[in-house]
């Protein structure tokens, strides 16, 4: 404190002897490092755009804007900017690993083990990547034949922030979420939102939750409350909390200081109607955290994760036998076979004594997978993968069952994979017995020749662009999806050489089995001088700025840029002759630079595309000045266009 007061003391003396001094203005690039330094990625990322728009950007410009999308979560945009960061001859290995998980985020499985193996051979470090190369491999097997699970995102409960870790008890379900609106004083420095803490919802028949609310019972400690489990009767509860003492505090970071605490478990019992808590005997704050608790079946058991002494890894799954006295015997180890050398989180065990649980050390599709195993205590049979879409690319876990028959069965996971409200959401999930089959049957071709394109990378897409399955086309140049009833789907085919097409369909309103059909038509673009229009691509009247529905049809054109790095491009803009030739020129200009602009911003070099606006000189029909024609016949002059200058 000393120190700093003579700081200040000295800066205003400074000022008092000469206010007329100019201060120095920080650049560009020292107001974008101090907007990274303090976490503040999207404000960071919108300077680091305009530093590395020149012929030749700072490596380290080019990482921290890579690395800014990656934190903000926007995998597309890191995609693009980490396919630049690669490219760069001094760029470091690590790079071609981040790159690596960026594609593996975004589906991209093949592409990502390239990028995985490059490292490897770069450093030599085989083994550092040799769980991610098999999940890699097997997430390619996963995605192009799905199980037949359903899931839902609940809405209901779901926020901008996150929620997870659904116990039913009865008609309610617990479960953990970050409150809003909370006061400064009430919110976890790490990520800047609110503790988290406890909710009940209603669960419906169906199997849904419905509106929360923040329950009173357990939700009075400081830092962070939650996940909570049960048992049957609802009168005893194990809940996780952070430590708040000093002794459970942790530095993380490196040279960056950040204060974490460890985590404790608490039981709490229902007694003459008040709720009487109690610390796990074997909480120890200063050494391990314990949490995460769930009961067996016969409640005899108590299943956890901890980092204490005697594991495999980072986190294990441990249990506790329960005694004669109603008291928890001392932990065990629940053994290598379901823990890895990694983190093993989020134990749950269903109706049937199987062990769900989540871990990011064995081959997964990214993140933490979701993994099952029969058994008890510890012995365990050979923990299986619940493949996709159970498991996704980002982190999939606190798994559970609920309900179960003979013709289905229902339960709960968390999520934080694209395509939902926040951070980690909640999902219902169930899987039944189809009775009706609807398929989607496909094929790929070349538009120009016709002749079908086998391996060609077919994606199907669910309505909100979340990943349903992925698979390459057959020799023949064929696929084929199973679809679920009530959907919209976009279908998208990819191919090098090709400008990628998509079609959609949709299963609302069929009541029988049926077959769908649909053609996917690749443009050959890499013939330099061959010319292909970009269909829809709408501009507002008189306005040159990029619509949402447009910047959709460009962020093909950024992919297809970015898949060939020594593609480059004339994007022109065409209006129809109504105007001034002066006018139209000028306009179509200024239309095609924005359309340049937006794809610089998304991480395509500038100096791979020219702007070029061509006003009405080239009409694609009778339309000329003067000549009366139909407003479908000025829609077709009104276009943007793509050039091959070279690849």
């Amino acid at each position: 404190m000393k120190k700093n007061y003579l700081v200040i003391v000295i800066a205003a003396l400074m000022s008092f002897i000469d206010i007329s001094v100019a201060q120095e203005q920080p650049s560009l690039r020292d107001r974008a490092d101090e907007l990274y330094r303090r976490y503040e990625y999207a404000n960071a990322a919108k300077l680091y755009v305009k530093l590395v728009d020149t012929r030749k950007p700072r490596l380290q410009d080019l990482e921290r804007l890579a690395d800014s999308y990656w934190k903000m979560k926007d995998y597309e945009a890191a995609e693009n900017w980490y396919a630049r960061v690669v490219e760069q001859d001094e760029s470091s290995p690590g790079n071609l690993l981040r790159y690596g998980e960026v594609l593996k985020v975004n589906g991209k499985y093949a592409e990502a083990k390239r990028q995985l193996e490059a490292y490897a051979a770069k450093t030599g470090n085989a083994s550092d990547v040799a769980v991610q190369l098999a999940g890699c491999d097997s997430a390619i097997r996963w995605m192009a034949s799905p199980t037949s699970h359903n899931l839902r995102n609940e809405a209901d409960v779901n926020t901008a922030n996150s929620e997870f870790s659904v116990f039913p008890v009865g008609d309610e379900v617990y479960y953990t979420g970050e409150p809003t609106g909370q006061s400064l004083n009430d919110t976890y420095g790490w990520t800047g939102n609110a503790f988290l803490r406890v909710y009940t919802a209603p669960l419906s028949s169906a199997g849904t939750l419905g509106t929360p609310s923040l329950t009173e019972r357990i939700n009075s400690e400081k830092y962070h409350v939650g996940p909570v489990s049960a048992a049957k009767d609802g009168n005893t509860l194990y809940v996780t909390r952070t430590h708040t003492g000093k002794d459970g505090m942790r530095q993380k970071e490196g040279k960056r200081r950040f204060t974490t605490h460890t985590l404790e478990l608490f039981i709490y019992r229902l007694e003459s109607g008040v709720w009487v808590e109690e610390p796990f005997a074997y909480n120890n704050a200063k050494e391990y955290s314990v949490g995460h608790a769930v009961l067996s079946p016969d409640e005899h058991v108590l299943y956890f994760s901890s980092d204490m002494p005697g594991g495999h890894g980072g986190t294990d799954i441990w249990y506790s036998e329960r005694q004669a006295d109603g008291t928890w015997g001392s932990p065990v180890n629940a053994g290598a076979t379901i823990n890895s050398a990694g983190d093993e989180l989020f134990p749950n065990i269903a109706p049937d004594g199987t062990l769900y649980y989540a871990s990011d050390g064995f081959a997964g599709m990214g993140g933490l997978d979701i993994f099952r195993a029969s058994g008890d205590r510890a012995q365990w049979s050979k923990p299986e993968n619940l493949r996709y879409p159970i498991n996704s690319a980002s982190d999939d876990f606190a798994y559970l069952i609920y309900r179960e028959d003979e013709a289905a069965y229902r339960g709960f996971l968390s999520s934080d994979r694209r395509g939902g409200k926040g951070g980690d959401d909640i999902y219902s999930f169930s899987l039944e017995k189809p009775k009706i089959i609807i398929i989607l049957s496909g094929t790929t071709a070349d538009k120009a020749s016709g002749e079908r394109l086998p391996a060609t990378a077919v994606t199907l897409y669910d309505g909100v662009r979340t990943i349903v399955a992925k698979k390459n086309s057959s020799d023949a140049g064929t696929f084929e999806f199973v679809l679920d009833r009530d959907r919209d789907y976009t279908v998208l085919g990819q191919k090098e050489g090709y400008h990628a097409d998509s079609a959609k369909v949709s299963t609302r309103g069929i009541t029988q089995s049926d077959t769908l059909e649909v053609a996917l038509l690749l443009e050959p673009i890499f013939t330099v001088g061959k010319t292909f229009e970009l269909e829809n691509i709408y501009y507002d009247f008189d306005k040159h700025n990029i619509r949402p529905d447009a910047a959709a049809v460009l962020d093909e054109l950024v992919r297809t840029l970015r898949d060939n790095p020594t593609l480059k491009i004339e994007l022109s803009s065409h209006t129809d002759s109504r105007g001034s030739h002066a006018y139209n020129e000028g306009l179509s200009q200024r239309r095609a630079q924005s359309a340049v602009d937006y794809l610089v911003s998304r991480g395509i070099a500038r100096e791979r595309m020219v702007a070029k606006g061509y006003g009405e000189t080239r009409l694609v029909n009778h339309c000329a000045d003067g000549v009366p024609c139909s407003r479908e016949e000025h829609q077709a002059n009104r276009r943007t266009e793509i050039t091959v200058l070279a690849y």
